[in-house]
């Protein structure tokens, strides 16, 4: 084993781990600044549920189902292998050692992932999920569909010997989650006063623009770890090369989505510039490290465009997204997918079909799981707080408390 280069895998794989956990930071920026300062507090408890929650869901059994050695011969759909994370002698097996990085490690950076695809639904189902209905959906949802789906692929399973390929997960992680939005949304309804009369979506405004406009940025900084982190080295040549390709689609997915929406509503709307972004970093996930830069920037602007067209089809729809997280991780997250069949090293029909053939497969088992769980819970305690709790905000009802403090004293 080359112990120079093991380390400094592993310090990149860990910098990587780090970058990946702070996007959790980008995710609640984005949320509480896209939705009002009354549910702020509630938006933020979800975020940090997620996170905790996530990782020790992962570490009691979701990285042993998503990585569960699936031996040859093996179906390649569910296997366990075991409660735990207990590691190989010396804290790393002779694959890991050979040049790669730690048995702790990787389970760590593996884990951050993991907490991402329940971030997408908490956005989506914003101002007026109940916070138990949530808490119990995250629990059954990131502890068992997001590993069963992950190990088709990532683990071993059917997915990755049909030759379906997915970077670092544009269908994996962000539709995953883009799924379990689309569907809690239609189950929950809109927001009070979202749609008219006569079914026209209204703008409700979010609270602090210019938090949502910090958490874009430092989610576009934490994709340097999740892109830049699924090479599994630190490859100088090809690490570099998917850091280019992430920036280049981020930029063009924000042009992409300004000019669309500019010619289509006659304003320079920064929300869509910033799911753009967005949307263009979910784009390029699927095929970071097999695109060149021109590729990159194609793949970014289309993914742009389609933000534009998504969050007018989900109004269109009587859907209630208020961060446009269905447009951005869904649907930019089957394009990307599909985009490693139109373009890069794996370009053609043979491989366009059999990612196609992973987003309908991987489509079909998020939706049915997710309805499942958020039917049981429709049913039983409820998904949707009452009106007056939606009215007066949720951290009043579910938290009492303020999230700003009008510091004022009461002398009496």
């Amino acid at each position: 084993m080359d112990t120079g280069l093991f380390t400094a895998n592993n310090v990149w794989m860990m910098i990587a781990t780090a970058l990946v956990f702070f996007m959790h930071t980008g995710f609640a920026f984005l949320e509480i600044g896209l939705t009002r300062q009354k549910n702020t507090i509630n938006i933020l408890f979800k975020n940090i549920f997620i996170i905790t929650g996530g990782l020790l869901l992962y570490y009691a059994f979701g990285f042993n189902l998503m990585y569960p050695g699936f031996a040859d011969g093996d179906m390649g759909i569910l296997k366990f292998a075991g409660f735990g994370i207990g590691a190989p002698e010396g804290g790393m097996t002779a694959a890991y050692a050979d040049g790669g990085y730690t048995w702790w490690t990787d389970f760590l950076f593996q884990g951050m992932f993991a907490a991402t695809a329940a971030t997408i639904v908490s956005g989506a189902v914003a101002e007026r999920i109940k916070i138990s209905s949530f808490m119990i959906f995250t629990i059954v949802y990131v502890g068992l569909v997001y590993p069963i789906v992950g190990s088709w692929k990532w683990g071993g399973g059917f997915l990755d010997s049909w030759g379906f390929y997915d970077f670092a997960g544009s269908t994996l992680v962000h539709s995953v989650g883009g799924w379990a939005a689309l569907v809690a949304i239609a189950l929950l309804g809109g927001r009070i006063g979202k749609f008219s009369k006569d079914g026209k979506a209204k703008a409700i405004p979010g609270h602090s623009i210019p938090l949502a406009t910090a958490g874009v940025l430092v989610l576009w900084l934490g994709w340097f770890g999740f892109n830049g982190g699924s090479v599994l080295s630190a490859d100088p040549e090809l690490t570099s090369l998917v850091l280019v390709t992430t920036s280049l689609a981020a930029a063009a997915g924000g042009f992409g989505a300004i000019i669309l929406s500019t010619i289509f509503y006659k304003n320079l709307d920064l929300t869509m510039f910033l799911n753009g972004i967005l949307g263009g970093l979910v784009g390029i996930t699927a095929g970071a490290d097999l695109m060149s830069p021109n590729e990159a920037v194609a793949i970014g602007f289309i993914a742009g465009l389609i933000i534009v067209l998504g969050v007018a089809l989900i109004d269109k729809l009587k859907l209630d997204d208020p961060v446009g997280a269905v447009a951005v991780h869904l649907i930019c997250g089957i394009w990307g997918t599909l985009a490693v069949g139109i373009f890069g090293a794996k370009a053609g029909i043979d491989q366009l079909l059999t990612q196609l053939y992973g987003v309908l497969i991987i489509g079909g088992f998020c939706v049915i799981s997710a309805a499942i769980v958020l039917l049981i819970l429709k049913a039983t305690v409820g998904l949707r707080v009452s009106r007056d709790e939606e009215l007066e905000g949720l951290d009043i009802h579910e938290h009492k408390m303020d999230a700003y403090s009008d510091f004022s004293i009461n002398e009496n």
